[in-house]
């Protein structure tokens, strides 16, 4: 069995999938915030290092089950700064954090023009959310805590270090809007090299890489550690053979194309689009727009406008004939609009004939509809796979701790076509 670690930014999950990948064990936490030196949130370290740490021992002290190993999903764009002797000398900064605009320019007008920088490293610029922005203002604006900073980490590998004692860099957390990563190249930055910032991150390492760690009489094997969102297209990857694009909806909805390979170009960058790179090392076009909240708010604004419980819309379907009814299609047919325009924008030229569409938009009668009305030559289908990303996370080191081939089944798939009829595979 493998225990995973899903970090989320509020939700702090820990699994135990079975050799056919079913959840056996699970429990959740929130953890409270601190603040850095500005007055900023952020995540405490010390609390989620010590519920890691503590959640993992709990398991292998309590004998239930027999853990061969063990691996880290995280969010990413945060970075851990560690000193020789493996302390952390900083907050971890949030990626909301605001981010310097004097500093901005002077890097741009040192290293060249954010569109160009933007299409090198497949990076739209967002500031803080470019986690290689977030290195350089630590040298810039605290050189010498910088100083002490032997080795930097992204969190999911600082965190799979504090249960393998051994320090990584990893791909998909490197390549993701990071503006440390060369697409073309597939190195790092030039920038990053002339600001001695590369040195101080550790040797890439396999994303499949596992690593023996002792616990007792245990022999168990510890991950590299994956970014969230590539780890969520693994399951997708090892399921299906022909070219898919999976739209992950959420708060983002964000169209992801892994068989699109083609550079990104100015025009994509402007709206929205950028590249992961998957566990493997391959890029992933992607796009997004913010649909799950523009729902959310109109949503609201509808609820308080016809005195409705916020849940109304889920007995709303493709015939409703009320005037509320009417409004929410009319608000829906505008959000699948945008989601079919930034769709098109991943799928180019691709031989794509499928597109799953997972999360809450997935059980969303009226959209999924209409959106497979926008797409008429192509098969859409709502995809449910239960903790999509700590089974990803466990499926790439599968052959680390699982004697059994993959299943084929993870993931139920519904089909829309037209509003008259509907399957399940």
């Amino acid at each position: 069995m493998i225990v995973v670690f899903d970090i989320g930014k509020t939700n702090k999950k820990c699994f135990i999938f079975n050799e056919n990948y079913q959840i056996v064990f699970e429990k959740t936490t929130q953890l409270p915030e601190c603040t850095d030196e500005d007055g900023d949130a952020c995540e405490d370290l010390h609390l989620l290092k010590n519920w890691v740490l503590d959640s993992f021992h709990e398991i292998l002290e309590a004998g239930r089950f027999q853990i061969r190993a063990v691996n880290v999903t995280t969010y990413g764009a945060s970075l851990v700064y560690l000193d020789a002797g493996g302390q952390t000398l900083t907050p971890l900064y949030n990626y909301l954090k605001p981010f310097p605009n004097d500093l901005q320019s002077w890097f741009f007008e040192t290293y060249g023009e954010a569109a160009l920088l933007a299409l090198e490293t497949a990076s739209p610029v967002l500031g803080s959310l470019n986690s290689g922005l977030q290195a350089l203002r630590l040298k810039h604006q605290n050189p010498l805590i910088f100083k002490q900073v032997k080795h930097i980490l992204h969190l999911p590998q600082f965190v799979a270090s504090l249960l393998s004692q051994q320090y990584a860099s990893e791909i998909t957390s490197i390549g993701c809007h990071t503006l440390l990563w060369n697409f073309q190249s597939r190195d790092y930055s030039d920038w990053v090299k002339s600001e001695d910032i590369m040195e101080k991150f550790p040797p890439i390492q396999p994303s499949d890489r596992v690593v023996p760690i002792s616990s007792k009489a245990s022999h168990i094997w510890a991950g590299t550690g994956l970014h969230d969102s590539s780890a969520a297209l693994i399951p997708y990857l090892a399921c299906f053979d022909e070219p898919f694009v999976l739209i992950s909806t959420g708060t983002w909805c964000i169209s992801l194309n892994p068989f699109n390979d083609a550079p990104l170009t100015a025009a994509e960058l402007e709206q929205d689009c950028l590249c992961y790179l998957t566990y493997t090392g391959n890029p992933v076009k992607a796009a997004r727009f913010f649909g799950g909240f523009e729902h959310e708010q109109a949503v609201k604004e509808l609820a308080a406008q016809f005195n409705v419980a916020e849940d109304f819309y889920r007995s709303v379907n493709y015939s409703n004939e009320d005037e509320l009814s009417k409004k929410y299609r009319e608000m829906v047919g505008r959000l699948v609009e945008k989601q079919t325009h930034s769709t098109l924008l991943v799928l180019g030229n691709t031989p794509v004939q499928r597109i799953f569409v997972d999360g809450g938009f997935s059980q969303n009668e009226l959209f999924m509809t209409l959106l497979a009305e926008a797409f008429p030559g192509l098969e859409i289908y709502a995809a449910t796979v239960p903790q999509a990303t700590a089974l990803g996370t466990a499926m790439a080191i599968h052959a680390a701790w699982n004697e059994q081939p993959l299943p084929q089944h993870l993931i139920s798939l519904k089909k829309y076509s037209t509003p008259a009829h509907e399957s399940n595979l």
